[in-house]
């Protein structure tokens, strides 16, 4: 998310769940920051009955179910904008209900011109049942045109809360794409940058590349490969953000260990997903879709 002349939009999906409370957070406070504005989504469908907006999208069993849902989705729209603008009163808002499912709604808003992330919240769904569409955040990062920023049922780090970015390296596209992201983060917020690149011993996978000459291929060389990988990776994106300061990170672990260890609730972590897009790829690839559900702070995805 960057900072434009003209106004520019962060997607928030509002369910009426304490996560999406902190989706909205975020967001605003990451827009304030850029210059960008707001744009809340609802879909007029069932709504949440627990967390902070539970409340306000309440209504009187009278009413025919589908009145019910989309006055409900409207008052749950009105608070929220109410809500927010009271946080940070100098912030743009725009409010949009579908009647579409929540994640065709935001998929419609994502691909609409000025918007730049889509920032949900996760409802703390782990294990098999993620794996399935029900999991918003999931099939979001799989098919989003932008970058798709997915906050923790339990958020530990309030808008005040100076964190720093923490991107994961493994040389692929996606890969690269996560660090142009991760820098431009960094610059705005004025924080460090933490590049992790995780390495494993690759007699691991002898068995199906063939026998690996120790004497070329060990531990030491390995991790001496990554770092430099590393290095060349970083050099480009760090000439265009000067001002941020690097720290790197090559250690001998899985990908999805390495970045959840380093990580901290206030930290934001950036991976790039190589999961394939569209219906048959609805899973993210496997370590996006780990740290995604093993993170305790707000992780951004990027196809």
């Amino acid at each position: 998310m960057d900072g434009a002349s003209t106004t520019r939009w962060v997607i928030v999906g509002v369910d009426g769940t304490d996560s999406s409370r902190h989706a909205l957070e975020w967001s605003a406070h990451q827009a304030v920051l850029r210059g960008l504005g707001v744009r809340i989504v609802a879909a007029a469908g069932p709504l949440a009955s627990v967390g902070v907006f539970a409340g306000n999208t309440h209504l009187d069993g009278a009413v025919p179910p589908d009145e019910a849902d989309t006055r409900g989705a409207e008052r749950l729209l009105e608070y929220a904008r109410d809500w927010v603008s009271r946080l940070f009163p100098e912030l743009r808002v725009q409010t949009r209900m579908s009647y579409a499912r929540p994640v065709e709604a935001l998929l419609a808003e994502a691909a609409a011109e000025g918007a730049v992330a889509v920032v949900v919240g996760s409802r703390g769904l782990s294990g098999i049942a993620a794996a399935f569409v029900g999991s918003v955040g999931i099939e979001l990062a799989a098919r989003s045109p932008v970058p798709v920023v997915v906050l923790p049922r339990e958020h530990a780090s309030a808008h005040g809360v100076r964190g720093r970015v923490i991107v994961g390296i493994d040389g692929s596209e996606p890969s690269r794409r996560a660090v142009d992201f991760a820098f431009t983060q960094a610059d705005f917020a004025e924080t460090e940058l933490v590049a992790v690149s995780a390495w494993q011993p690759l007699v691991a996978f002898a068995a199906a590349t063939g026998p690996i000459p120790p004497e070329l291929f060990d531990d030491e060389t390995a991790a001496e490969a990554a770092r430099q990988a590393m290095e060349d990776e970083l050099a480009e994106p760090h000439m265009r953000h000067p001002g941020v300061t690097v720290h790197t990170r090559v250690v001998r672990a899985h990908p999805v260990v390495a970045l959840l260890e380093e990580a901290t609730p206030a930290d934001l972590v950036v991976v790039g997903s190589r999961g394939r897009g569209g219906f048959r790829g609805l899973l993210l690839g496997s370590v996006s879709h780990s740290v995604l559900h093993g993170a305790k702070g707000p992780v951004a995805i990027l196809r």
